[in-house]
């Protein structure tokens, strides 16, 4: 039986795409009388198969080795492309989390959703993004890991773009599919590379490889920048992190899974390629230092932000820089840790604001305010969505970010600052939303906002309630450190950071006059942080106005230059083709002497080389010679 179920692992990714297969009848219109329900139905019946299949294998996988299963796709002389996935607690795990994420969002879907018409396509796009990340968990080959990624990105174009119709959403969808098609382009050119080194694109291959090879500094520094653009553009990291903020104009389901796992996907694969990266220690410096610009960047950009759904974007990116310090600095387990924390408390805080944002009809923060009466179930599930991102013990974002204290006391005390200064600034942007949509007077688009339905509060608890569960897993695992080794200083001061960055939230008063000041010093400052230090604009004088320019150059070299040369041919064809049926007399002696007198000429031509050679060694003139 454990055989059996190792062997059927790569069943697993493959439930959410039969999902999103089964539905497409509905999705297409094809069945209208039963509506759009029995699709959602059966997307879901295929999630929760896969998230038993998998939680039956990782079980099995606990406390023992890796299983790898091998499917040799293509094979052509010395090319061998195989899909490979490797079968261990964490891989499973991974795809554990994925599968149970997307199936509370897919629940939680049949509420948001209901009035919808798309309903039918939008679970099927859900059953597509579920079986990419579940394939990404489990790979254990770059080529197939990069074929996933670019399903990501087309599942992501799509849903940002599901409600087509709005011409601001087709505008961040073509945004978003264009941003990470640069970090995606970047990446293949380093995968090519790298299979052209290396002979291989599977890991284990890859990881041998690396230990022995001998590349000089140029080239791995070029490889390894390749390789890491891939993640940038997937995790929102600076600067390719614009697509994130614009790709909250898709349903809020989605948004659920794409800041709390597809995201994660992304950093999933750096930490898999970072063996591979070691060989370029400027790859290695550079996600140190984007990390640490997003992660410090983001947390101040989502401060000043006054849609819900983009303070919650910018943290992700606050948060997925962490990782890169992580990866950059060669701490692969504290990456781990704090993707794991993040994606559960990311994914209840973007449940509770989709509550929010479907019984008020607005995400704007400085029109909310009081439903803390109203919306019980989704206060406490934003609370606790909150402490469990926040360093309050003893959640399970607290002991991610312990780990990273932890792990950087003593060596490199400035990413400390970072992490507490992250970790506050977090608080700080978290408390002030709790403030401002929970508390205080109600406004007119909150006075009378009900409670959401059971379809929404039923995965809303279910999913605080594993937030506050985390501690008790964590240790069931022994992933906890151990209270007698506890770095107490370090625990301290994160501990410090969160209280002092929610008191910050709670009693800095933000009245109107704060949210536009006359003072120029704030409202340069207010208008820096909340134009997202302006990268957009930086954007389009420098790369969009290079590209803008070498469009015209190349354009007008097009027109003037290549068709001035095919023009001129064509001319002159037209030209000698009317100058010559002047001279067709149509009597045969007059084509028989050109032919002749042609063919001489060629003649002369071939010859003359060895005219020329004979008359310089016999200085013998031949010109003379002729005339003579």
């Amino acid at each position: 039986m454990h055989e059996f179920l190792l062997q059927s692992s790569w069943w697993i990714p493959c439930y959410g795409l039969i999902g999103a297969i089964l539905t497409l009848p509905w999705a297409m219109g094809l069945v209208r009388r039963t509506g759009p329900r029995p699709a959602a139905y059966l997307n879901l019946l295929m999630t929760v198969i896969a998230l038993i299949h998998g939680t039956v294998v990782f079980r099995e996988t606990i406390g023992h080795g890796s299983y790898p299963l091998v499917i040799h796709w293509l094979q052509a002389a010395n090319l061998d492309l195989s899909l490979t996935l490797n079968i261990n607690s964490v891989s499973t795990g991974a795809a554990d989390l994925v599968t149970g994420m997307s199936l509370l969002a897919q629940f939680f879907s049949l509420g948001y959703m209901e009035k919808d018409w798309a309903l039918a396509r939008f679970f099927a796009l859900m059953g597509f993004f579920e079986g990419a990340m579940t394939g990404l968990a489990l790979s254990d080959s770059l080529f197939l890991s990069y074929a996933l990624l670019e399903l990501l990105t087309l599942s992501t174009y799509m849903l940002v773009g599901f409600w087509y119709a709005q011409p601001l959403v087709v505008t961040a969808a073509r945004d978003a599919f264009l941003t990470k098609r640069v970090g995606d382009v970047l990446l293949l050119m380093g995968v090519v590379a790298l299979a052209t080194f290396a002979g291989t694109l599977n890991f284990p291959d890859l990881y041998e490889w690396a230990e022995t090879a001998e590349l000089s500094p140029t080239v791995s520094t070029l490889l390894g920048l390749a390789l890491i653009s891939g993640p940038i553009g997937k995790c929102a990291q600076f600067p390719l992190h614009l697509w994130l903020d614009e790709g909250m104009e898709g349903p809020n389901p989605a948004s659920i899974l794409r800041n709390s796992v597809v995201v994660a996907c992304g950093a999933y694969i750096l930490i898999k390629l970072q063996p591979i990266l070691i060989l370029s220690p400027v790859a290695s410096t550079a996600l140190v230092v984007l990390g640490t610009m997003t992660a410090i960047g983001a947390s101040l950009v989502a401060i000043a932000q006054i849609d819900i759904k983009r303070v919650l974007s910018h943290s992700t990116s606050a948060y997925l820089g962490l990782v890169f310090i992580a990866v950059g600095t060669q701490w692969t387990d504290v990456a781990l840790f704090v993707l794991f924390g993040h994606a559960i408390a990311k994914a209840l805080l973007f449940m509770s604001i989709g509550s929010v944002i479907l019984t008020t009809s607005c995400q704007d923060i400085t029109e909310m305010g009081g439903l803390w009466s109203r919306m019980p179930a989704t206060t406490c599930a934003f609370v606790v969505g909150t402490a469990g991102l926040v360093g309050l013990l003893p959640l399970g974002g607290f002991w991610a970010l312990y780990e990273g204290v932890d792990t950087y006391w003593y060596g490199q005390p400035w990413l400390v600052a970072v992490l507490l200064l992250v970790n506050l600034l977090s608080a700080f942007n978290l408390t002030r939303v709790f403030r401002l949509v929970f508390l205080g007077p109600s406004q007119p688009k909150t006075r009378r906002a009900p409670e959401v339905p059971w379809t929404m509060a039923v995965p809303m608890v279910s999913l605080t309630i594993i937030t506050l569960v985390v501690p008790f897993m964590l240790e069931r695992l022994q992933i906890l450190p151990d209270w007698s080794y506890l770095n107490q200083p370090a625990a301290i001061l994160l501990i410090l950071s969160g209280l002092l960055g929610s008191w910050l939230g709670a009693t800095v008063y933000l009245n109107r006059a704060w949210m536009r000041p006359v003072q120029i010093p704030l409202r340069f400052t207010q208008d820096l942080l909340a134009y997202d230090f302006y990268v957009e604009q930086l954007y389009r004088v420098t790369v969009v106005w290079a590209v803008d320019l070498i469009s015209r150059a190349s354009a007008w070299f097009d027109r003037y230059i290549l068709d001035g040369v095919v023009n001129f041919v064509g001319l002159a064809s037209i030209f000698s083709g009317e100058s010559l049926k002047y001279s067709v007399t149509g009597q045969s002696q007059y084509y028989i002497l050109t032919i002749l007198f042609g063919v001489a000429l060629l003649m002369l031509w071939i010859v003359w080389p060895f005219l020329s050679n004979f008359s310089s060694l016999y200085s013998i003139n031949l010109p003379s010679l002729f005339s003579g």
